[in-house]
């Protein structure tokens, strides 16, 4: 039984112009203690399917359809009471700025007691401070830190406070929404290590949202890419680098810069996402596809697999 499973997803965001599809009929299922990249541009849907895991996509946005369950746990129908158990004790979530996500007015051990109160109120203040301490200093934090305010840290320490913030109930879940934005490069690799630690000690099940294809390839043992709300590809990772199948997927990875290939041509993919209130007939990515042909501008591709991977193009589904 999988961790995860999440079906036919549909979320809306409903405008003056049209509803929004952001997350239009996604299907994924994930295993305990593995990790799964989830990429593609901005505004492709990565967030708002994040989300949607703990039901807090923000208005005028909601879930229209599909499912979502969490071991036994129907998180599209269970009560606000239940979703609110499920929100940091079973699935610890990493918002993209700790900046904003952290109390600036509130020092760092209260945000560790506000957090372990909330799901379990037995616990005294005094050990749910020794437990944040605990926390912190596996983090590379030290332990006296934690009655610092978030202004005191820097950018990456306070990413290892809201990872902490995350992991401290130990969750079933872990989803990592672009945890190294706004990061330097080597605070960025500090960042992804200490993920890739935890994930091998904790035996963490990990969702991890991002736009840098590299890091997903030394961190997810799946990828699934996003493109305008719905998924062009799903793999094993080292099939979907080896040999990528949806055009997309094979642009995106050209886009990368590879310092191994000297005098190397950098590519970019022309044009622009397409306007999800008035999206084109047939394939979302054929105003951009150098390989579309006129099915492609009037069908819409589904999601097929071939030979283990799963993409949604018309190049593996001639008729």
């Amino acid at each position: 039984m999988p961790l995860l499973d999440i079906e036919s997803l549909v979320v809306e965001y409903h405008t003056l112009r049209a509803n929004v599809k952001a997350v239009d009929r996604v299907s994924l299922s994930m295993e305990k203690g593995h990790t799964l990249g989830l990429v593609g541009e901005s505004g492709c849907g990565k967030s708002t399917l994040g989300l949607s895991t703990i039901r807090l996509v923000p208005p005028p946005g909601k879930i229209a359809s599909g499912h979502i369950v969490l071991g036994e746990t129907d998180i599209i129908n269970c009560s606000d009471e239940d979703i609110r158990k499920v929100r940091g004790k079973r699935v610890g979530y990493i918002f993209q700025d700790p900046m904003t996500s952290l109390n600036p007015v509130k020092r760092i051990g209260a945000h560790f007691v506000e957090m372990i109160h909330t799901h379990e109120p037995e616990v005294s203040e005094q050990d749910a401070l020794k437990r944040g301490k605990d926390v912190l200093e596996r983090l590379g934090i030290l332990p006296e830190r934690i009655d610092d305010f978030p202004h005191q840290f820097s950018g990456g320490m306070r990413q290892r406070v809201m990872i902490g913030l995350a992991l401290a109930l130990g969750p079933d879940l872990l989803i990592a929404d672009e945890p190294t934005t706004s990061l330097d490069v080597i605070v960025e690799a500090q960042i992804i290590e200490l993920l890739k630690e935890l994930k091998k000690s904790l035996k963490l099940t990990l969702i991890l949202i991002t736009h840098n294809i590299g890091i997903v390839a030394e961190t997810a043992d799946r990828v699934a890419v996003m493109y305008a709300g719905r998924l062009a590809e799903l793999g094993l990772t080292d099939d979907l680098f080896e040999k990528p199948m949806h055009p997309y997927t094979q642009a995106l990875l050209n886009s990368v810069p590879n310092i191994t290939k000297k005098g190397q041509v950098l590519s970019w993919i022309p044009g622009a996402p397409p306007d999800l209130a008035e999206p084109p007939p047939g394939c979302l990515y054929h105003p951009r596809c150098p390989h579309a042909f006129d099915r492609c501008k009037k069908e819409e591709p589904s999601l097929t697999k071939h030979n283990g991977t799963y993409v949604a193009c018309h190049l593996y589904d001639r008729r």
